[in-house]
């Protein structure tokens, strides 16, 4: 019998301790706990591999709480960054003692790739007791390199050679190499079930932008920078954050069900250092669909985030685009920023279903659209690039819901890679 199969070799006097456990607790969160623990007790993740591997004759305490952090290695491979080698830690929990509290997630991270990119983050979404005020926030240091495929959506205009070289339709590839500076902080107040208002913080700093390789001025950074204002080697982009959350899903990290849905305001102000003024809004929707009320994790999952600038210049490496949503993971199929512009609105749909009995194994498959406007005559929603690709998931850590994605995914221009990543893209 393989390992991942003896989950299931419990004896019924271990079940019936659990059921006999939840029966006599006297809080409701006590038997929510010990519930979920009989139902995670018919899955598998890495932690029961481990056991069963080192410690073949150890029985589960189906009653012991299992830990909500997950460290692994962080090895990865996309077309953006190469391949990676780091470390990573991944932490859940539900803070208090309230059944209706979100669960609390945060995800820090230290790598460095063969493309010499070396990257450093924290980035936490943090629910207090009863949900009151919930804090998202992130911190990043990094040596990039930035790969640029130019403004717009891969449709060219013949206006000029400068606008040619701008939008370039024939998406030739170049490389810009920065320090990024990031943080990042928003605090949401529930004032009403499930609904939240919010404000906050950003800052975005590079510094010592290079291209090593073109030697012309022919090139879409250069062009854009020159032609909106922005320094060439470095600049800021500092804003207030104004935001309206509602949330109903499950979980932070794989959601059988529910909303997510977040819509604001970003407002660079010059008197927080920012390059220039600018007003953006920003929105982000995602809704899950279960397909079974024995089998949850049979599930549809939709995904749109969008970007419009309203007034104002942005500088061309915080232009909304490819992977530019907040946890970096859209756009599948393409490189961070293959297609960007001033304004820009992403779709996704991705069907998640388990393979193995245990949901030690389970499978994915996703379809992408993107569109953007070039500020030259194409505009939004006029042009459509596709992607899509399938993929498994590993269950890492029952308790949170924690999976390792393994992706591979096909979009145009002969872009294709495969994707790693830590719990799921959206």
């Amino acid at each position: 019998m393989p390992l991942f199969i003896g989950i299931y070799n419990y004896s019924y006097s271990q079940v019936q301790t659990a059921v006999d456990s939840l029966k006599s607790t006297s809080s409701r969160s006590d038997s929510v706990n010990i519930r979920n623990q009989v139902i995670m007790s018919k899955q598998y993740d890495v932690g029961d591999l481990f056991r069963n591997v080192f410690h073949p004759k150890r029985k589960a305490d189906l009653l012991k709480k299992k830990s909500g952090i997950t460290i692994i290695p962080n090895i990865a491979s996309n077309p953006s960054i190469g391949s990676q080698l780091g470390i990573k830690a991944v932490a859940g929990k539900i803070l208090g003692n309230n059944p209706n509290t979100f669960m609390s997630v945060a995800a820090t991270s230290a790598s460095i790739t063969t493309k010499g990119i070396i990257y450093f983050y924290i980035n936490h979404n943090v629910y207090t007791p009863g949900n009151k005020w919930n804090f998202q926030g992130n911190l990043v240091a990094a040596k990039t390199v930035t790969p640029d495929y130019g403004l717009g959506i891969g449709h060219g205009s013949t206006i000029s050679e400068a606008d040619l070289a701008l939008t370039n339709p024939q998406r030739k590839g170049y490389a810009l190499h920065s320090l990024f500076y990031s943080f990042r902080e928003k605090v949401y107040k529930e004032v009403q079930k499930n609904l939240f208002f919010g404000a906050g913080l950003s800052f975005d700093i590079r510094k010592d932008i290079q291209d090593r390789i073109s030697k012309t001025d022919l090139t879409p950074y250069k062009i854009y920078s020159d032609r909106y204002g922005f320094e060439r080697g470095d600049y800021s982009s500092n804003g207030l954050l104004f935001n309206a959350q509602y949330t109903t899903r499950d979980n932070q990290n794989r959601a059988y069900k529910g909303i997510y849905a977040d819509a604001g305001f970003r407002l660079n102000q010059t008197w927080l250092g920012s390059s220039k003024s600018a007003t953006q809004f920003i929105t982000d929707f995602r809704k899950y669909f279960s397909l079974s009320e024995w089998n949850p994790e049979h599930v549809i999952a939709f995904w749109n985030w969008g970007s419009y600038l309203l007034g104002g210049a942005v500088p061309y490496l915080e232009l909304p685009g490819t992977a530019k949503d907040a946890s970096f993971r859209s756009g599948r199929g393409y490189t961070v920023g293959y297609f960007k512009g001033t304004k820009y609105n992403y779709s996704e749909v991705e069907y998640r279903f388990p393979i193995l009995k245990n949901k030690f194994i389970s499978g994915v498959t996703f379809f992408n659209m993107q569109t953007a406007n070039d500020d030259l005559g194409t505009k939004l929603f006029e042009v459509w690039q596709p992607g899509g690709g399938a993929g498994l998931r590993v269950l890492f850590n029952k308790a949170t819901r924690t999976n390792l994605c393994l992706d591979y995914a096909w979009g145009k221009y002969g872009a294709r890679g495969f994707f790693l990543g830590l719990n799921e893209a959206f």
